[in-house]
């Protein structure tokens, strides 16, 4: 690399940071401004300002967790759940947000017998909710390293009782690794891929095919909580927390 291209590659890279505060300083001025608004009982103006933020791939536990409580306070409680939903995958041990989300879902009309989780796939998900995406994938590479790292001691060390040290290190950061990796992956899914989505239609039908003429198989209302099962054109297949399944118009249901 010669001395003109590491120089384009400084500017380039200065720029990006720059950039990067400018605009974490940006959303900082704008959530301020927000919060400004939001005490002052001005709860339109405070979800436009932190809508904006959102709207530019900001996210943050903080952010959806105030989104969700000025849709509260405009008495628009599916887009509230909808948030506090998403507050809750980026940190469920959020006592605010868990105590917001069930008072939310006490005004909603519906209500299913739920097919509880098992207990060890509940605790799976927490666990991987705990953490990002992205710290559990830098936890996985740490470890790998040092697992490799661990490994050559096996390797080299003309010590027997070293060998065995190096052995069950290099073992233990191995599956270090591992279960990180695989909480990594439940994390994207969870988070990004959830499938889950929250009904924003005041009354819906959910209907036996993916047409108007279908036969009426449930009626639901705002705020309940279903999982996208399919997709056919404008239509998408939804599962209730009872198992039930049916299909329903697209624009009626907001991905969490």
């Amino acid at each position: 690399m010669n001395s003109k291209t590491k120089f384009i590659f400084s500017l380039l890279l200065i720029s990006f940071l720059a950039g990067e505060a400018f605009s974490q300083d940006t959303n900082t001025g704008k959530f301020s401004q927000g919060v400004t608004f939001y005490t002052s009982g001005n709860y339109e103006g405070a979800l436009k300002v932190w809508s904006d933020i959102y709207n530019t791939g900001y996210r943050s536990v903080n952010l959806n967790y105030n989104i969700g409580n000025a849709y509260f306070k405009l008495n628009n409680i599916p887009l509230a759940i909808l948030f506090y939903e998403r507050a809750y995958l980026l940190n469920p041990a959020d006592e605010n947000v868990n105590y917001n989300l069930q008072i939310a879902r006490t005004l909603i009309v519906d209500r299913f017998k739920e097919i509880p989780e098992l207990f060890f796939v509940r605790w799976y998900n927490f666990m991987s909710l705990i953490l990002s995406s992205n710290s559990w994938a830098k936890i996985s590479i740490f470890s790998f390293i040092l697992s490799l790292l661990a490994l050559s001691l096996y390797i080299y060390s003309p010590k027997y009782r070293q060998k065995v040290i190096g052995f069950w290190i290099a073992i233990s950061f191995f599956i270090v690794t591992l279960s990180s990796f695989a909480l990594t992956i439940r994390n994207k899914e969870l988070v990004y891929d959830s499938h889950k989505a929250i009904i924003t239609s005041p009354l819906l039908s959910g209907k036996s095919s993916p047409d108007a003429s279908g036969t009426d198989l449930f009626v639901l209302h705002e705020g309940t909580k279903v999982s996208v099962e399919d997709e056919v054109g404008e239509w998408v297949e939804i599962k209730l927390s009872d198992g039930n399944k049916g299909w329903v118009p697209g624009n009626s249901l907001n991905i969490i």
